[in-house]
């Protein structure tokens, strides 16, 4: 690393409730963008950054240039990004790099940074439990349910979707907004068990929408981004130590 410092940032849910709704939210994240490109040795994106994204082979949902624009300003300035699909936009395949030169990921990937082991995901379907989401996610994620769901107009498709995601109260709830307690969190035990065969300075996830920083095991600490629905919150690190920040709009 040099004396920059690298930025993560998660679940922005842009397009939630509404795109009108939601539109505040997208102009505050541009502005942390334009805001942190200053300092960014690179930024990673740990998923649900959309609602609700699915790519059809020459059709992407409508919207969301603002923050397009700016990840393209900021990539095509020389600065890394890394995108991690999450359970919203689990169907992106490769605009984003295409289009961006971003690549994208649909697991937890490892990387090193001064000489600190980081394990980095969105987070879904990690750890014990939630057996339904891990059943539900495998049947999105094959490619005949695909492949189905693009023979729906995307007028139909997107509506549709977006509808389900807004009525099943995915974006958030109340387990999102209560620590559940070590054992009953799942990144918690899933950083734990990793830890059991490989050592990691830190596991960077999102997806819970809870900000949380949590010793998991001797030099190695759990965190949670949080969310841009109602903390906007995100992570640093300098090179030494993680720290998580609340986003203020200047």
């Amino acid at each position: 690393m040099s004396n920059k410092k690298i930025f993560f940032a998660s679940d922005q849910h842009l397009g939630a409730p509404t795109q009108e709704l939601s539109f505040p939210r997208e102009k505050k994240f541009v502005q942390w963008l334009d805001n942190v490109k200053q300092e960014a040795e690179a930024i990673f994106l740990l998923g649900d950054l959309f609602d609700f994204w699915f790519e059809y082979k020459t059709v992407v949902p409508k919207g969301f240039v603002r923050v397009l624009g700016k990840l393209a300003e900021i990539r095509d300035s020389g600065i890394p990004i890394y995108f991690f699909t999450g359970n919203h936009d689990l169907w992106m395949h490769d605009y984003f790099e295409k289009e961006l030169n971003i690549p994208v990921y649909h697991r937890p990937q490892e990387f090193t940074f001064n000489n600190k082991r980081f394990l980095i995901g969105h987070g879904d379907g990690l750890g014990p439990g939630d057996k339904g989401y891990k059943r539900m996610k495998k049947v999105f994620t094959n490619p005949f349910s695909k492949w189905l769901f693009r023979w729906l107009h995307p007028d139909v498709g997107v509506r549709l979707a977006q509808y389900l995601s807004v009525k099943n109260k995915l974006i958030s709830g109340d387990a999102d907004v209560k620590f559940l307690g070590e054992e009953n969190e799942w990144l918690v035990q899933y950083s734990k068990r990793k830890l059991e065969s490989k050592h990691y300075d830190y596991f960077i996830f999102g997806h819970r929408h809870l900000p949380m920083q949590i010793k998991v095991g001797e030099n190695a600490t759990y965190i949670n981004l949080g969310d841009w629905v109602g903390y906007f919150t995100y992570g640093v690190f300098d090179g030494e130590s993680f720290e998580l920040k609340e986003y203020k709009s200047i």
